[in-house]
């Protein structure tokens, strides 16, 4: 493979803006077509390309997992929906997402940003509004991020110290909040070792889960099928719950399929990598609609699965010690506290090494925004350690942030579980607004199908140009996917303000609402009073 200097890229840009960065020095012939392609985006290409199409598949599916994820988060559905509603929901959930990352795909092959969302809504707005809708759904898309690392932390921590109760049988010991704590910020450190220490392996090391994922996969479904009484089909297909008393099953229903919703949230993962990925507008795209492939067929066959074989007595798996519902059915399938701990083990590790990639996609968020300008210190925010490659200071404001909110679980969980919610709330908000804007374009000006011979200098980024990627899906079919994919958003974004039970009080109350409402006013007020002077949108760094 032959190499060109940098400071050829003048081809798209002057020699000066291409080549300001010291960490780039030499490029192959895919790199050197990328960063032309970044270049037209008004970016400069700082940060190393290190995935190709295997490790940003991994990276995908190991944020996703989805199978893992509905063993963990079964306890909304089956307390409302039941069995049935938890395989239906799941159905629905699963189609809708592959409807919604269809649609944005399209836009990631536009625009391979790791800014994502927010750049995309600058591109696709009305120029007389672009800036600040552009700005409210970078904030939306931080925070949205910003709860997924704190609720994968939290999860998987509290995943442990429900093994540690499920294992102590012979121990006095009492699960206390700060012991989840603790072992939330084990995780948390675990995930920064891999994304600042050793971040060269990160690539390496997604790929190696991608493989844990499989494997890990068959190695909990055979025992749990062969080992645990199976239930009726009938109860398993018919059976709905009603738990939390709402005024009918249907809305039961509803309310419970947030559950499976949060099984796939981090899908746009991949999206935040796209400038450290080789050949971002085919690859992202692909790797995004393969994961939810295999995630989606993997997480319903798990998801039957554990339906069959968790018994008849779903008020003990809600009401397990440990305080998940998967753990309690591992420990009734294999009978012994030992084999229900391995597979437990499995789904822990798993989601330690989804937290890795959940905060690389985060610093990288808050990276690009701050590379535009739209946070406070930018500055320094938006700078890349010229020996690793890696946005450090974002990944540590990432840390702290995730750290200090894990404190908050020591006065009140249900204050903290408002705050995980809003990873749903904050990231589907992004998405919807996308959506509805793509439907906007789409329906009035239209874009341009790209001409290799005559690609214009700046495409794709505020008051320039709109040119189809490589990977769109052409007339009715696109509007019609773009459709739905609205419908289904402003459905799952309304029900993700809704509590889990009624009556509804102070210790069930959801404040999702109350804490997206905050954030909101906070960024519009940070906007009026500081940010619109600093913030234009995605800057231009390149002359063209």
């Amino acid at each position: 493979m032959t190499t060109k200097p940098a400071h050829e890229l003048g081809n798209m840009a002057s020699a000066k803006a291409a080549v300001s960065s010291p960490i780039i020095h030499e490029i192959s012939d895919s790199d050197y077509a990328d960063n032309q392609q970044l270049t037209r985006l008004g970016k400069k290409p700082v940060l190393k390309r290190n995935f190709g199409f295997m490790s940003i598949l991994g990276f995908s599916c190991t944020i996703l997992i989805t199978w893992e994820a509905t063993l963990v988060l079964s306890t909304p559905g089956l307390a409302n929906g039941g069995p049935a509603g938890v395989i239906y929901g799941y159905i629905i959930v699963w189609l809708g997402n592959i409807s919604v990352f269809t649609t944005l795909s399209e836009l990631v092959s536009m625009a391979p940003t790791a800014g994502g969302q927010y750049h995309w809504a600058a591109m696709l707005a009305p120029r007389s509004c672009a800036k600040f809708i552009s700005y409210l759904t970078g904030w939306l898309t931080i925070a949205g991020w910003q709860g997924s690392v704190a609720s994968s932390g939290f999860l998987t921590g509290n995943m442990i110290r429900g093994m540690i109760t499920m294992t102590a049988t012979y121990y006095d010991y009492t699960p206390q909040a700060w012991h989840s704590t603790l072992l939330y910020w084990a995780v948390i450190f675990f995930a920064v070792s891999i994304n600042a220490v050793v971040s060269s392996a990160l690539p390496k090391f997604e790929g190696l889960i991608l493989i844990l994922h499989i494997l890990g996969f068959f190695a909990i479904l055979i025992p749990l099928v062969i080992l645990s009484p199976h239930g009726d089909a009938d109860t398993i297909f018919a059976g709905f719950n009603n738990a939390g008393n709402w005024h009918s099953k249907g809305l039961s229903f509803m309310v419970g399929m947030i559950g499976n919703v949060f099984a796939f949230v981090g899908t746009d993962a991949a999206f935040h990598m796209a400038e450290e990925t080789h050949n971002p507008s085919v690859v992202v795209p692909k790797s995004i609609l393969i994961s939810l492939l295999i995630n989606g067929i993997t997480g319903f066959a798990m998801t039957l699965a554990a339906l069959f074989c968790m018994g008849d007595d779903i008020d003990s798996l809600l009401s397990s010690a440990t305080g998940f519902a998967h753990i309690q059915i591992f420990l009734n399938s294999a009978g012994s506290i030992s084999g229900a701990a391995t597979m437990a083990a499995i789904i822990t590790a798993l989601g330690i090494c989804a937290t890795v990639g959940m905060l690389a996609s985060t610093s990288r968020v808050f990276w690009s925004f701050a590379r535009d300008r739209g946070l406070p210190f930018w500055r320094t925010l938006s700078k890349v350690d010229a020996r690793t490659t890696v946005p450090l200071y974002a990944i540590a404001i990432t840390t702290v942030i995730s750290c200090l909110l894990a404190l908050i679980q020591l006065g009140s969980v249900t204050a903290f579980n408002s705050i995980v919610s809003i990873s749903v709330c904050g990231l589907y908000s992004s998405y919807l607004i996308v959506a509805v804007l793509l439907l906007y374009r789409r329906c009035t000006s239209g874009f341009k199908l790209p001409d290799p011979s005559e690609l214009p200098a700046l495409a794709n980024t505020t008051g320039s140009e709109l040119v189809w990627g490589p990977w769109h899906l052409p007339g009715a079919l696109g509007i019609a996917n773009n459709v739905f994919a609205c419908v289904y958003l402003i459905v799952i974004w309304f029900f993700s303000f809704w509590p889990p039970t009624l009556p509804v009080t102070p210790d069930n109350m959801n404040y999702a609402p109350l804490m997206a409402g905050g954030m909101v006013l906070f960024s519009i007020v940070y906007y009026f009073a500081w940010a619109n002077k600093e913030y234009e949108g995605p800057i231009v760094e390149v002359e063209i």
